[in-house]
This record gives C-alpha cells, structure tokens and sequence, in this order.
C-alpha cells in the first residue's frame, strides 16, 4: 500500500493510504466474527476481578465496528485506540493510555497482543505482553520480541486462565 499510495513528500500526510485502508477493510466490517473464545476471555478476566480495558491501533471507526463484532461491552472497562495517541504501536503511548484507563501501574498489568508491534509497545511501557497467534505472526517472532508466553489462540488462553500470567493463581 505504501508504494502504491505513498505519504504525501511535502507534508508527510499519508491520508491516502488511511483512505485506501479504511475503504478496503469497510467492505468485509459486516461479516467480522470475533475470535473463538474471545468474549469468554474477557468475561473470565472481569468475573475474576480484573480490569479490562481494550486497546487498538485501529482508527475509531474501525475499532468500534470490531468491538461490535466482539460483542463483550459488559466485561469491557475501557477502551482506547490510535485515536486517541500521537504514536502507535510500536510506541508505547497505547499501552499507557490503557494503562490509565485502567487505573494500573506497568507492573499490575498483561496485555494481550498478536503482533510484534504489540510486544514491543508493552516493552517499552513496561507491561508484560501475551502472545496469541491470530494476526499471522508466528510464535518464534512474539518469543523475540519478548512476549512472556505465547497461545495458539484465545480459546487456548482462556483454557489456560487459571494458571496463565492473567490471574493471580500460580501456573499449576
């Protein structure tokens, strides 16, 4: 995309590429399905006492259609999306805009991520990241770019709950 609509030489503005990207995805928003066992995830995380807060480098748009499709608004505390940063992922400026949302220090909280770009935003703002292998990165590339664990999706976290770094019990 870049090289077709590259960023306007003068200003930087890559308000083209924005366009192109939210007109491409806006076609297939109506048959979004949330990821097995993701709604159950979060449901987990509030019924055991945590806070949780969403966060996407998405636009506001994008990110309110997906978190429709999710469909989990009563186990959701907060949420934030590139909307609401100068700098995405790989900044660290998302995790600590949830960060605050969710009224936690870096040390009181896991992210749950499914690129690098995730894993590095939460090691720079100093949050443990998990991995889940639903964006097309692969385990060796969460691994390396310092996720803590890494499941094959949702549904495996969520089975792994009791004794993942997402509670307070010990792994078992």
């Amino acid at each position: 995309m870049d090289a077709l609509l590259p960023a306007d030489r003068d200003t930087g503005d890559d308000a083209g590429l924005n366009v192109a990207h939210d007109a491409l995805y806006a076609t297939y928003w109506s048959r979004l399905r949330p990821l097995p066992g993701a709604a159950d995830l979060l449901r987990a995380c509030k019924k055991h006492g945590l806070r949780v807060v969403l966060a996407s480098s998405a636009g506001a748009r994008e990110f309110e259609v997906m978190r429709r499709a999710l469909g989990a608004d009563d186990a959701v505390d907060g949420a934030t999306s590139s909307a609401s940063v100068d700098a995405s992922k790989p900044a660290p400026d998302l995790v600590q805009v949830a960060l605050e949302k969710a009224g936690a220090g870096p040390d009181e909280a896991v992210f749950v991520g499914d690129t690098v770009w995730d894993v590095q935003a939460c090691q720079r703002a100093g949050v443990t990241c998990i991995g889940v292998l639903s964006g097309g990165i692969s385990e060796a590339e969460l691994r390396d770019a310092g996720a803590a664990r890494v499941f094959p999706a949702a549904a495996d976290l969520l089975a792994a709950f009791p004794g993942s770094l997402l509670s307070s019990s010990p792994p078992g």
